[in-house]
């Protein structure tokens, strides 16, 4: 199972979560927005892990960011499906939370 590491006011975040309910994806989805331990969580996650480093760099958050059981991390969760043959299906989520309205 993965954990999700995300927020509920991410429009990204919304859309993976949609798509995991629809294909059955198992998952803990925790919100950064919502706890100041998870945010913490998150932050040494993002601080250690490379997957991270393009992403600071264009200033995004890196959410949502995935990791799985074995500990490794990525972040294209639409990728991810579309390796299982899955659609990506974007309902009206809102707005991009990015500087650039790209992504989060």
């Amino acid at each position: 199972m993965f954990k999700i590491y995300g927020s509920t006011m991410c429009p990204d975040c919304v859309a993976c979560k949609q798509n995991f309910d629809r294909y059955g994806v198992e998952y803990e989805f925790l919100d950064i927005t919502a706890s100041l331990k998870t945010l913490k969580e998150f932050l040494i996650l993002r601080d250690q892990e490379a997957v991270f480093n393009h992403l600071k760099a264009i200033h995004d958050i890196g959410l949502p960011a995935l990791v799985r059981e074995d500990g490794s991390v990525f972040t294209d969760w639409e990728s991810y499906l579309q390796e299982m043959g899955k659609e990506v299906i974007w309902e009206n989520t809102g707005h991009a939370c990015s500087l650039d309205h790209r992504g989060c």
